[in-house]
């Protein structure tokens, strides 16, 4: 018996590895869409038969999404109605005028990509830095009568951060119902974890996705990103600014960051707070309903607002192909303001292609980012946007995490998401877009002084550069999928 083993385990191990070869193959075969990444992998598992195959499994398969359908499969799920007829791209003329009727193509996408509806009536007022944004919010916060829904991604424990949980403490003290929920590595940005002191002033507060529990592991890359307040399901807050107190620039503080919120009130609160409440019934089993958190809303402004969730799970992409779309339908101009700035090749080609069809494409980056990694990463990417007319603009500090798109100074895409692959297919993100010549033009005067105060970038510049540093951006931009 012994013999015919020894004879015969040559020939099992070789049968095998050779089954494990054809299901690797056939596994990237059926799923790898990007052609070169699937000629890649089976080259390397018909070259290297026993280690091609471990290989790919350990790090050819993308699990992130399998793992974020599987997390959220029995997640509550939101999606309130409102008192106002949804426009259409049909009606949109009769909203935005002969001006904007060309954006009605725009509107005519977007509802292909988001199943929320495009509602009328709301107000949305730009706000600037943390000197802005956060009396504010603690305004609204101090005059909140019923409940108070706030999710963010970072929450310091320092002077800003200290200011919200005292404002936020008074509002329990005289029976508002209060809510907040942190994500859990935004949570680790300072200590004490502000969690600890929302629970000593009496808030009720949640982790999203607690990475110290074992079965949590996993997940770790599955984080939150989104910033969303809303104040007695009325009037809500969004954009992309955490709670830091480097967001108060009249404070001086030691590290300034620049940044934009948006106070927002009209039927699309309703959806905003639709987000909270997944977000919310997630993390702690525990589902808003009550008509204090959803009450009927009235018309209060001119602007056209869209609701558009983001993520790993069955939302993946959406923001992706928004951002597609809108750069698609541009005619006139693109204004993009991002922190940073690793899109993927169709957003690279699609931006080049706009450049070359005429449109004014302007790209606003911070000179010197918060990220190294990123910023070497982004350097090592540029070139590829710089010989077919996009013009990238490099502003001086302060940090600058400001996220913004502009498209023919008639639509605007605010919210929470970077142009990064972290942002477009990891993070849970949240964008509204906005149809509202006014609105645009605000943002748009705001970028033109951004650029004002910046240098612009040439491809004689990038190859200007000493070559190691061409090859450190070289090397940092091998990571951009993880970025």
């Amino acid at each position: 018996m012994v013999d015919v083993l020894a004879s015969l385990w040559p020939h099992l191990v070789s049968a095998v590895v050779l089954a494990m070869m054809v299901l690797a193959a056939a596994h990237v075969v059926l799923n790898k869409r990007d052609v070169r990444a699937a000629i890649g992998w089976v080259g390397l598992i018909l070259l290297v038969p026993a280690a091609g195959p471990i290989l790919y499994m350990l790090l050819g398969i993308n699990r992130i999404r399998r793992r974020a359908a599987q997390l959220f499969r029995d997640a509550r799920r939101y999606a309130h109605d409102t008192d106002v007829r949804p426009v259409t791209a049909a009606t949109l003329p009769d909203f935005v005028g002969p001006g904007g009727a060309h954006l009605g193509e725009l509107a005519r996408v977007m509802a292909g990509i988001v199943p929320r509806a495009l509602l009328p009536g709301n107000k949305v007022l730009p706000l600037f830095d943390g000197d802005e944004a956060y009396p504010a919010m603690l305004d609204a916060i101090e005059g909140a009568e019923r409940c108070i829904a706030f999710e963010t991604y970072i929450f310091d424990s320092d002077a800003a951060g200290r200011r919200f949980v005292d404002a936020l403490g008074r509002a329990v003290a005289r029976g508002v119902d209060v809510r907040v929920l942190v994500d859990d590595a935004g949570a680790r940005y300072s200590r004490p974890p502000i969690d600890t002191l929302l629970r000593r002033a009496g808030v009720r507060t949640a982790r999203f996705m607690p990475m110290l529990l074992p079965w949590r592991f996993a997940y770790f890359n599955l984080r939150n990103h989104r910033k969303v307040m809303v104040v007695d399901g009325e009037v809500a807050f969004t954009g992309g600014m955490n709670v830091r107190h480097g967001c108060v620039l009249a404070d001086n503080p030691g590290y300034p960051t620049r940044d934009l919120h948006f106070r927002v009130e009209g039927p699309v609160v309703t959806h905003l707070m639709d987000v909270f409440a997944e977000d919310w019934a997630f993390s702690t089993r525990e589902a808003l309903e009550e008509e204090r958190w959803f009450p009927h809303l009235r018309p209060a402004g001119p602007t056209l607002c869209r609701v558009i969730v983001d993520g790993p799970d069955e939302n993946l992409d959406r923001l992706r192909w928004s951002l597609l779309g809108a750069i698609a339908c541009a005619e006139r101009s693109i204004r993009i303001l991002t922190p940073y700035f690793l899109p993927d090749e169709a957003l690279i080609t699609a931006l080049n292609v706009a450049a070359l069809r005429g449109v004014t494409v302007d790209v606003v980056l911070p000179e010197r980012g918060n990220l190294r990694l990123v910023e070497w990463a982004m350097w090592g990417e540029l070139w590829k946007m710089l010989g077919r007319g996009v013009r990238v603009w490099l502003s001086k500090p302060p940090f600058d995490h400001s996220k913004l798109l502009v498209i023919d100074s008639g639509w605007a895409l605010i919210g929470s998401a970077n142009w990064d692959p972290r942002s477009l297919r990891l993070n849970f993100e949240l964008g509204v877009e906005c149809y509202d010549a006014a609105l645009a033009q605000r943002l748009d005067a705001m970028v033109d002084a951004r650029i004002n105060e910046s240098r612009r970038v040439s491809g004689d510049e990038l190859a200007a550069l000493p070559l190691a540093l061409r090859l450190r951006n070289g090397v940092a931009r091998l990571f951009k999928p993880y970025l």
